[in-house]
């Protein structure tokens, strides 16, 4: 076993890998940016080096960085957590030829089956169904077209290295492809090094089953059962569970066998997790992760491995201890990902303080987190700021105490989806097991998200009356001994900041507005000369406009990325830009001055 391993990575990830190495008797070393110098996984290890600033591309996506942390520590392993470097085939074979032990796929297998049209074609080999398109990268616009003739719209592009729906854009006509392959190679490039894409037939109502495996260098692979992840919005999952309640017993034991079969073939050892869309009662191979998984925490839950040991142990050359007869399911869990978005303004990433974090408790309920209360949540990572995970004898049991456990859950100083997730546990659809991939995009109306945060989130309920701010506080107070919830409106006073920024009182020049009717991740600039300015924190990712340019309604003037989203910055009315004061690359904290628009 090894005796010291540094984790590449931060976050709820990297405290969970801690713990595991923890009850192994290893010791742990954090690594961390500027930004994450207070961060709970710096203080939750044994000792944590500074590897750059906050810009991922300048200190979690250093490999010289981390490879150097890890000498100054001493370790003998790295674990990279999920994101960042963790499915990265080039630093994993840094690390294989390094001093250190890569805990994780080796080099080879993360390069079979992590670029994606190489593990289509290597899952064809092993027979094992997979979705119409591309089994090499598509290198122009030409080639997505040509899909599309083969097999009609809507056609998906896809990062080589993406995940988690980054790198993901869904073609629905023509007009469309030149821009969406530019914008998934970009988004491919800056969040996995890889521009690479390909092209495949978008299924228009599926399920996302997930089958979680391990394999040791022994040759022995298991399969732990399957999770379902298709309670999605923008392809990002939000509520995960295990089992799937819409596989029958044949189906399930074909999935799991299928990746097995996948995984043998491509020689693949530790962790992974094998991907499939299942609709009408077939089953395609979508992609491997070659890594942890966010939802492993379900699996662990109803099948008592605990996943990121197993990681571990394996990569010191331990063999799997139990046969595919021995792995049994019993119960039901859910994972809920607390992330810092405003629900009712398109999932919005949020930031701020938290002020107040009490964590719900009880039986069957489990917390993985890197917070505590006085924490500020920055823009520059992953929205996710915890996992609440709920586990049952059964699925009617999970979701009566995901109801109780939600209720408890107390955050303050910053905007969670929590109202969203309690909206979720009062739904047909959901609470059938019906619902898909499109289910949240398509189908549930936004007027019920909105509806849900003045119900259990008042307090971050704001409006405006002739152009008079009215915001909303709510109080808590006794009287006679009992407790009373009062709110009471304000009007004419700034409004108290919600989701950590600050809420800027009516501007006299231009203005940048969220438009809740209007497409997801855009912002809406209203003109007449007026300033547009930054809504939220990041980075801009490209600017479209130059001084003396003249604009239309609807056209992009930047990208703004926030917590990994792209928000595309679009003009409500036109004018004459008179001056850009951003460019590519740029940090902007929420208010400052993008473009001047005349």
């Amino acid at each position: 076993m090894f005796s010291k391993v540094l984790v590449a990575n931060r976050g709820e990830i990297a405290v969970r890998v801690m713990r595991a190495c923890e009850e192994l008797g290893v010791r742990t070393v954090a690594v961390y940016s500027e930004a994450d110098k207070h961060g709970g996984h710096v203080r939750y290890a044994d000792e944590a080096y500074n590897i750059g600033p906050a810009r991922a591309a300048d200190s979690y996506l250093d490999h010289e960085s981390v490879i150097e942390a890890a000498r100054k520590a001493g370790a003998d392993a790295i674990h990279p957590g999920y994101g960042f470097l963790a499915e990265n085939a080039t630093f994993a074979r840094k690390v294989e030829e390094s001093e250190f032990k890569w805990i994780g796929p080796s080099a080879d297998a993360m390069e079979r089956l992590g670029e994606k049209t190489k593990a289509r074609a290597l899952m064809q080999d092993a027979d094992v169904p997979v979705v119409p398109g591309t089994t090499e990268p598509a290198e122009s616009a030409e080639d997505v077209k040509a899909v599309a003739d083969d097999y009609g719209y809507p056609v998906a592009i896809k990062a080589e290295g993406g995940g988690g729906g980054r790198g993901l854009k869904v073609v629905h006509s023509e007009e469309e492809v030149e821009d969406q392959f530019e914008t998934a190679q970009r988004e491919g490039e800056a969040y996995f090094d890889n521009a690479s894409v390909y092209v495949e037939k978008y299924l228009e109502a599926p399920r996302h089953i997930e089958v979680q495996i391990l394999a040791d260098e022994h040759g022995n692979v298991r399969h732990l059962g399957e999770r379902d992840c298709s309670l999605q919005r923008r392809h990002q999952k939000v509520i995960e569970e295990a089992p799937s309640p819409a596989l029958d017993d044949d189906l399930r034991a074909q999935i799991g066998e299928a990746a097995r079969r996948g995984v043998r073939a491509a020689n693949y050892t530790n962790a992974g997790t094998v991907e499939f869309l299942v609709e009408d009662g077939e089953f395609y191979f979508m992609e491997v992760n070659t890594r942890i998984q966010v939802e492993h925490t379900v699996t662990e839950e109803v099948t008592g491995l605990d996943v990121v040991k197993w990681q571990i142990r394996v990569a010191a050359g331990e063999e799997l201890d139990f046969s595919q007869d021995d792995v049994e399911i019993d119960g039901h869990s859910m994972e809920f990902r607390i992330n810092a978005e405003a629900p009712e303004k398109n999932f919005a990433p949020a930031t701020g303080k938290l002020t107040t974090y009490d964590p719900p408790g009880g039986i069957g309920v489990r917390m993985d987190d890197a917070v505590r209360q006085g924490d500020e949540i920055g823009g520059d990572y992953d929205s996710m700021i915890a996992k609440l995970i709920v586990t049952g004898s059964d699925r009617t049991e999970v979701l009566a105490r995901a109801e109780r456990a939600l209720a408890e859950f107390d955050i303050e100083g910053i905007r969670t989806v929590i109202p969203f997730h309690r909206l979720m546990l009062t739904d047909e659809a959901f609470r059938d097991g019906t619902h898909t991939t499109k289910y949240l995009d398509d189908v549930v109306d936004r007027s019920r998200i909105e509806a849900a945060v003045e119900r259990w989130a008042p307090e971050a309920v704001t409006s405006n009356d002739d152009d008079e701010e009215v915001t909303e506080r709510t109080f808590s107070v006794e009287v006679n001994g009992k407790r009373f919830e009062v709110s009471l409106e304000e009007r004419g006073v700034p409004a108290i900041p919600v989701g950590g920024a600050s809420a800027a009182s009516k501007p006299s020049g231009p203005r940048t507005r969220r438009d809740d009717g209007g497409d997801d991740g855009q912002q809406v600039i209203e003109g007449d000369g007026e300033s547009v300015t930054a809504e939220m924190q990041g980075t801009i990712l490209s600017v479209g406009v130059d001084e003396g340019d003249d604009v239309e309604p609807g056209d992009t003037v930047c990208v703004l990325e926030a917590m990994k989203m792209e928000n595309d910055v679009v003009t409500e009315r036109g004018g004459t830009v008179t001056q850009v004061l951003v460019a590519e690359g740029d940090s902007v904290d929420m208010g400052d001055v993008l473009i001047v628009i005349e």
